[in-house]
């Protein structure tokens, strides 16, 4: 393969954070940082796992459609930027109201400033953020 083909980014079912005890985990034990459209925690993992993602949308929000809308942006902007996470997270991400409404490039730019703040990213040069 080529150093300029991209590869091809997924989501599968392994990256996702299900079970109830997880998501009590990382709120009781993880950090917590609030930026714009969402609620981050997290909690670093061993350097050989796998990072993972979980969703978390309130009633508060609105119907079944709008909770869905923003379960799918949070974790496309988790997909599309899975790779550029300095080391393995487990990574629980909660809607907040301010969601409704927004675009992809909005709810992006909120969880890449969130994932800067906590240090989780990548520099270019391969260093943490």
């Amino acid at each position: 393969m080529d150093a300029q083909t991209p590869t091809r980014l997924r989501f599968s079912r392994r990256t996702r954070i299900k079970r109830g005890r997880d998501f009590a985990r990382l709120r009781q034990g993880g950090a917590r940082l609030a930026v714009g459209c969402l609620i981050a925690n997290w909690q670093r993992l061993p350097g050989n796992a796998a990072s993972r993602l979980g969703v978390i949308t309130s009633r508060k929000l609105g119907g079944a459609v709008v909770r869905t809308r923003a379960r799918r942006l949070l974790r496309e902007s988790f997909r599309l930027h899975q790779h550029d996470l300095a080391e393995p997270v487990d990574l629980v991400l909660v809607a907040r109201a301010s969601i409704i409404g927004r675009g992809l490039a909005d709810v992006e730019r909120d969880f890449l400033t969130a994932l800067r703040r906590a240090r989780l990213l990548k520099q270019a040069d391969g260093r943490v953020a």
